[in-house]
């Protein structure tokens, strides 16, 4: 699993949604920070959320009708 998640932070960074931050201590710990860019997405991440709430009263209108 871990290289997956390494794959998929890394996948992030290229597409410039995060920016990895290295901080030198002993161990070496790595940190992520969301990048300006990906703050963009939000309009489209709080438009899903809608979409999913009215959608999931829609259903829920729909089995109380059955």
């Amino acid at each position: 699993m871990p290289k997956v998640l390494a794959k998929e932070l890394k996948d992030l960074e290229e597409h410039q949604l995060i920016k990895r931050i290295v901080i030198d201590d002993y161990p070496v710990k790595i940190s992520y920070k969301l990048t300006p860019y990906a703050d963009t997405l939000n309009p489209i991440i709080y438009a899903l959320k809608d979409w999913g709430i009215n959608h999931k009263k829609r259903l829920f209108k729909q089995v109380q009708a059955v």
